[in-house]
C-alpha cells in the first residue's frame, strides 16, 4: 500500500484529497492533547482567550508520552483513546483544527464535525508507541506542564504512519471495511 505524504499544517485541499482507509505519512507540526487540556483549551474559548497554540489547520494527536530515556527526544508515544476528546472536538474544529489523531471511533456528533468542518481523523497504530516515537524530530511542552504526560506538546514529525479513518465525505474506515 502506497502511503499519501502530507506537509502539514493541513488546509483544505489537502484534506478534499483524502478518504476513508487512505494510508499517510504525516511531516511537519503536530501538538499533542488529551481530555484533561482539551478541558482547559475549550474553556479558555469560551471565556474569549486564545487557545495555547494556532488552532487554525492544526492537527492534535491524542497522547500522552512516556518519560523520555536520555538523550531521547521523548518516550513511546503511543496513541490514546479519541473517544474521550469527543466533548471537545466539535468545538475545536468550529475554531479551525483539521485533524486529529489517535485510536477507536468517533460519536456521531464528532463524525458530523469533521464533515461541516472540514476535517480529518487519523488513527496511529496502538501498541506502536515506542517506533511512533521515532518519527519525532522535536518535542518541548508549549502549554498546561503541571499536567504532566498530560501537557500539550509542540511535536515535529517525520513520516509519521498514520490511516484516514474520518474522511469529509463522512465515510468512516471502520464501518466500511467491515
Amino acid at each position: 500500500m502506497n502511503a499519501k505524504k502530507i506537509l502539514l499544517p493541513l488546509t483544505d485541499e489537502i484534506i478534499a484529497g483524502l478518504k476513508a482507509g487512505d494510508a499517510v505519512l504525516l511531516s511537519g507540526i503536530l501538538f499533542t492533547g488529551r481530555d484533561a487540556a482539551h478541558k482547559r483549551i475549550v474553556e479558555a474559548l469560551a471565556r474569549g482567550e486564545a487557545p495555547p497554540f494556532d488552532i487554525q489547520g492544526a492537527t492534535i494527536y491524542y497522547m500522552g508520552p512516556s518519560p523520555a530515556k536520555p538523550g531521547a527526544i521523548i518516550g513511546a508515544a503511543g496513541p490514546t483513546t479519541s473517544g474521550r476528546m469527543d466533548a471537545y472536538t466539535p468545538r475545536l474544529l468550529q475554531e479551525g483544527l483539521k485533524g486529529m489523531i489517535g485510536k477507536g471511533f468517533r460519536s456521531e456528533a464528532v463524525r458530523q464535525a469533521i464533515v461541516e468542518h472540514h476535517g480529518v481523523y487519523f488513527a496511529a497504530i496502538g501498541g506502536i508507541g515506542a517506533l511512533i516515537s521515532k518519527c519525532v524530530k522535536k518535542a518541548e511542552v508549549i502549554a498546561y506542564p503541571e499536567l504532566g504526560a498530560e501537557a500539550v506538546l509542540k511535536l515535529e514529525v517525520e513520516d509519521f504512519p498514520a490511516i484516514v479513518i474520518n474522511d469529509i465525505h463522512g465515510n468512516d474506515w471502520y464501518r466500511i471495511r467491515k
